[in-house]
């Protein structure tokens, strides 16, 4: 599939779907944006495990996404830990399970630091306590990584972060 091109008078921000994903070791969270790039929302809470990444992919496939945008949680200092590396594997194993099917999209590593205490803190503000947020914090995580990414691309006219392949 062929990123799209440019919304008319937008700066370099390209029109089309695209899915957040916020990896952890027990949930992988999914947030979608719109078609025009505007606003990012929850989609659902992926198990992790076997069958993960096919769900991912059948999500992608459905929505007729353009890209993935994969959260690549770094120290404040920028340096790589055991989060990151797990974060680079499973971006790669969507990358390459997604050309396996026929129906591969770019994916993209695009920096998470604070992501989740951004979301953390916009639920507990929204209300949400105990159980109820850890039910969701993964999508919210999601949507923070995303809204991030499709900001970035409309202020600087370019993909966010680091495509899969390129030196990862």
């Amino acid at each position: 599939m062929q990123l799209s091109t440019p919304l008319p008078g937008s700066r370099g921000v390209r029109r089309g779907v695209r899915l957040g994903i916020d990896v952890g070791d027990v949930r992988i969270g999914v947030a979608q944006c719109d078609p025009g790039a505007s606003l990012a929302t929850p989609v659902e809470t992926v198990a992790r495990g076997h069958g993960d990444v096919e769900r991912i992919l059948d999500l992608v496939a459905d929505r007729e996404a353009i890209e993935i945008i994969v959260g690549w949680p770094r120290s404040l200092s920028g340096r790589e830990g055991a989060a990151a590396a797990k974060a680079v594997a499973f971006a790669k194993e969507l990358s390459s399970a997604g050309e396996r099917r026929g129906h591969g999209v770019p994916v993209r590593l695009v920096d998470e630091r604070l992501t989740t205490v951004s979301a953390e803190r916009t639920l507990r503000e929204r209300g949400k306590k105990g159980a109820a947020r850890r039910a969701v914090i993964d999508q919210a995580a999601a949507v923070v990584i995303l809204q991030h990414a499709i900001d970035t691309e409309r202020s600087t006219g370019r993909p966010p972060g680091q495509e899969v392949g390129d030196s990862t």
